[in-house]
């Protein structure tokens, strides 16, 4: 399979197997850069950032300047989402997100209908816009959100946590008012995505960032079939729009991910081998990953070694470069530097 465009990323989203994968980046716009700690500084703190326009886009660019990365992710957060909506948010320094809890039935009801949202996004539109105009002309651009279980965890819970207790408690003890809840966020996705790549975005993700932790049947019901609702929805307003679906964790739930919810591209984290995810995800179309984030601190042959043994894996069909991961903000910008000539060089 072909794809007329020039953009890597769109080849390998379209089924085309590359010489040389596309790479990009999780988080690649972070703190692990000088110029963003700068911009960041700039904007006075992490929301103010979000919600300018201008210094969004800017520190959007500022991977693609220093190293010509394949695509761009829209610099954003997935809990501007659950604000829209009329959830309280706010940072706290050292620890990350607060939101005000949401768990009764009244709770749900009381979030502003979908529609409202963009009175708060519109500034995430303009830096979609200003990236549209302000790429180079071979980088796509990709937006995303946070898939409705992962953003169901923190609006339950009010933060993140490492076993997502708070959102499985509620799912047990009243699953009418949890499953409203992800209603209401997987009909409000369908419309912050669908802004989005009518602002310019090329390519969306979905970021199931604690798909891992649904087990059986939940995973069906919470990640699968929310995903399979956007997924399909999105591209119905937009016919033509890759999607890429990343269910972290998913482990065994990666194979037949991508048939199940229509999603272009399954991206893997690093929980599981390249070899076994070449064996068993990519058959079923591209796949984007899955380099342990761990080397881009540590570096060395290792991190060479690591790299050529992704691409190596799945060269015999689509892929795209990436971590499994984010980039962490200890990492280090000549490693990621080593890492992209790793890729390039073949």
């Amino acid at each position: 399979m072909t794809n007329a465009s020039p953009k890597l990323i769109l080849r390998a989203l379209a089924g085309e197997t590359l010489p040389t994968p596309p790479i990009w980046m999780m988080r690649q716009a972070g703190r692990y850069l000088p110029e963003y700690r700068a911009t960041r500084a700039q904007a006075g703190d992490f929301l103010s950032l979000c919600y300018n326009s201008e210094l969004a886009a800017e520190v959007t660019l500022q991977p693609i300047r220093r190293y010509g990365f394949d695509a761009a992710i829209l610099f954003a957060d997935i809990l501007l989402l659950p604000q829209a909506l009329g959830a309280d948010l706010w940072f706290e320094t050292g620890e990350g997100p607060r939101l005000s809890t949401i768990t009764t039935m009244a709770g749900v009801q009381a979030l502003k209908p979908r529609e409202a949202i963009h009175d708060t996004l519109g500034p995430i539109y303009e830096t979609v816009r200003i990236l549209a105009r302000e790429l180079p002309r071979e980088t796509t651009l990709i937006g995303f959100a946070g898939a409705p279980w992962t953003v169901a965890t923190y609006m339950i819970a009010g933060r993140g946590s490492k076993d997502q207790g708070a959102a499985h408690a509620l799912k047990a003890a009243d699953r009418a008012t949890f499953s409203a809840l992800i209603d209401v966020i997987t009909e409000a996705t369908i419309d912050y995505l669908s802004a989005q790549v009518q602002a310019g975005a090329e390519v969306v993700k979905l970021f199931d960032s604690w798909a891992g932790s649904l087990k059986g049947q939940d995973f069906q019901d919470f990640a699968v079939k929310p995903a399979a609702r956007i997924i399909r929805a999105v591209k119905a307003k937009h016919p033509g729009l890759p999607v890429i679906a990343f269910p972290r964790e998913a482990g065994a739930g990666y194979v037949g991910f991508a048939q199940a919810t229509e999603a272009d591209c399954v991206a893997v984290d690093n929980s599981v081998s390249p070899e076994w995810a070449a064996a068993q995800v990519q058959p079923s179309g591209c796949v984007q990953g899955n380099l342990s984030p761990t080397h881009m601190v540590t570096g060395g042959q290792e991190l060479i070694d690591a790299t050529r043994r992704v691409v190596e894996a799945f060269r015999g069909g689509p892929h795209i470069f990436n971590l499994g991961h984010g980039i962490t903000p200890d990492a280090s910008p000549d490693n990621v530097a080593r890492m992209v000539d790793a890729v390039r060089a073949g």
